[in-house]
């Protein structure tokens, strides 16, 4: 496969998909990102946008000074101040991208910007030179891109290529093109620009109709070589192009799209669990390649398809994204080499004994209650015993009286820095009532701004996941905890989170002023 049909995947997950509202990342959440997808095999990461926080500046400067293979990447508006933060935070790598933009519609520029379309080619000029004296490695973007006057967005390419930018990228800011739209677009970029093999042109589509995917695709049809993508089509709004999709959409259909990636497909799955645990989002079961339900088959007709020939139904494998194509069935007779063993084949590698030995226990206690435990038991069980931090408050028991014709009452013990405490509320409900007994006997005063109960598995006897997700002066944190129990569930996720916020209380809180889509 020659370099002219070679993709780069530029991933914007920490950067426009953390805009997602309450996708806010903690920097070691970021850093295991990071690192997970630089063995993924992302070309471009964009850690973040610098300037916009103390936060943010933190993400990007640590998270230069570990990537292996992936090329770090700070956005940067049309100033001087927003590159120097990039320039700042990016330095611990030898090589970096500094991203700038600029909007370029006659919507934009009139209301947003308040600026002409000569002082917009000034600005273009300006900042794509300033950021080329710090590396040779310049993107710019034209911000509405899709609603620009084509005969002006050919002007500023060309300029913006003259002045040093070496990729391109073409935003579908607010998800309003279709794919013969977009098609139009790069192709008349390639046929009009004089210079523009000068340069790589990018794709970033959001998905506000559904078609983030499909108008990358025909931009990399039409000549774009870089997609700009998040795993689980996470970002603003609707969200982006998904990074799974078009990378297993242009694997599946080489045929028709003859280009390669430098994705090991294989981690994709991985990738995906590491994005939404940070996050608190979960996968929708229907999700493309990601989710639950993408190599799940119920009716009998596709099952009798299935075992005679796995293609009748499917048109890509399981385990070319890293997903085992069935459940092993694991019980409470199953021994710790097993479990270690059943670890290993979820792609759970290189995590220590202790982690484990936590997640076994809580494996044997669960294997109790349940007939079967299914392989997204045991992946819960592993993730909340991951997360787990030196915490300042631990739950020792809880009793929840519930039900008609009497108090909705909690009672628990909690260690509190070695200090056991015992205490009792009444709330609204039973929840109400345990989310009120901590706040009482650990005095904090939060907002709760999501509560969010789903069962990993199916039947009566399913173990809950719950989410929680707390803020406090700015800061906000997500915790997840899993139980057959729901309301113990709900306990442990709130605690979760709060110790979580204590951790993040020992930081400045980030400025929020600054917020930005491209």
């Amino acid at each position: 496969m020659s370099d002219k049909n070679r993709i780069i995947i530029f991933d914007t997950t920490m950067r426009d998909g953390e805009q997602s509202p309450g996708a806010s990342m903690s920097l070691e959440e970021k850093i295991q990102i990071s690192r997970v997808f630089d063995e993924l095999g992302v070309d471009v990461i964009e850690a973040g946008f610098p300037i916009a926080s103390p936060g943010d500046f933190e993400a990007v400067t640590e998270i230069s000074k570990i990537l292996k293979r992936s090329t770090p990447c700070g956005l940067a508006r049309a100033t001087k101040k927003d590159i120097d933060a990039c320039k700042e935070s990016l330095s611990h790598s030898e090589k970096f991208r500094i991203h700038t933009f600029i909007s370029t519609s006659a919507l934009h520029m009139k209301h947003k910007l308040n600026k002409s379309s000569e002082e917009v080619l000034d600005a273009i000029k300006e900042s794509v030179s300033y950021a080329r004296k710090f590396t040779d490695d310049v993107e710019w973007s034209c911000e509405d891109g899709t609603r620009t006057d084509m005969d002006y967005m050919c002007k500023t390419v060309e300029l913006a290529i003259k002045s040093g930018a070496r990729t391109i990228n073409i935003p579908d800011t607010v998800g309003y093109s279709v794919p013969s739209e977009f098609k139009t677009i790069i192709e008349t970029l390639m046929n009009k620009v004089p210079n523009i093999d000068k340069a790589i042109l990018s794709t970033h589509c959001h998905n506000d109709l559904g078609l983030a995917v499909a108008n990358s695709l025909a931009g990399v049809t039409a000549g774009a070589r870089q997609v700009e993508c998040t795993i689980n089509g996470i970002g603003e709004r609707a969200g982006n192009a998904a990074l799974e999709e078009i990378v297993m959409a242009i694997k599946t259909r080489n045929d028709l799209m003859p280009f390669t990636t430098g994705i090991n497909t294989k981690l994709i799955s991985k990738a995906s669990k590491v994005v939404s645990n940070a996050t608190g989002f979960p996968v929708q079961y229907n999700k493309a390649i990601v989710g639950k339900n993408a190599f799940a088959h119920e009716s009998g007709i596709h099952q009798d398809g299935m075992l005679k020939n796995r293609k009748t139904y499917e048109i890509m494998t399981p385990e070319s994204v890293g997903v085992k194509k069935t459940s092993l069935v694991m019980g409470k007779h199953s021994g710790r080499h097993a479990f270690k063993d059943k670890l290993s084949d979820l792609g759970y590698v290189g995590i220590t004994d202790d982690v484990i030995q936590l997640a076994f226990g809580k494996f044997k206690i669960l294997a109790d209650k349940k007939k079967h435990v299914y392989d997204e038991d045991i992946a819960a069980l592993v993730d909340d015993s991951l997360i787990k931090e030196e915490n300042v408050v631990k739950l020792k028991s809880l009793k929840v009286v519930a039900g008609t014709g009497e108090p909705q009452t909690a009672e628990m013990t909690l260690d509190i820095l070695g200090e056991i405490k015992t205490g009792s509320e009444t709330g609204d409900g039973p929840v109400d009532a345990i989310f009120k007994c901590i706040k009482k006997l650990y005095k904090h005063e939060i907002n709760l701004q999501l509560y969010q109960v789903h069962a990993v598995t199916e039947g009566t006897d399913a173990q809950a996941t719950v989410s929680v997700r707390i803020e406090e002066n700015g800061k906000t944190t997500v915790g997840q905890a899993a139980n057959t129990d729901t309301l113990v569930a709900s306990a442990e996720a709130y605690l979760n989170a709060l110790n979580k916020l204590i951790i993040k209380r020992k930081r400045k809180a980030p400025d929020d002023s600054v917020s930005v889509s491209a």
